[in-house]
């Protein structure tokens, strides 16, 4: 498990957000790295803003991972 996604297991654990969001968000992000081919940690945040427009409009979903990646940026 790279650090990365260990913090960001341990920051969905830290707000008790259930094991269902949390295998989405991982889901999702998994989706972010395969998408830009290389890890989170080096996309910049016009490439975050880009993958969200590229995901199907599932507006809770983009919801909740906007939440979050903003929360990783403040």
């Amino acid at each position: 498990m790279t650090p990365l996604r260990k913090r960001m297991i341990e920051d969905m654990q830290l707000r008790n957000l259930s094991q269902s969001t949390q295998r989405a968000y991982l889901h999702y992000i998994t989706g972010l790295a395969r998408f830009y081919q290389t890890s989170p940690e080096y996309l910049s945040l016009e490439e975050l803003r880009e993958y969200q427009l590229y995901l199907p409009s599932k507006e809770q979903l983009q919801e909740k991972l906007t939440e979050w990646i903003s929360e990783q940026h403040n």
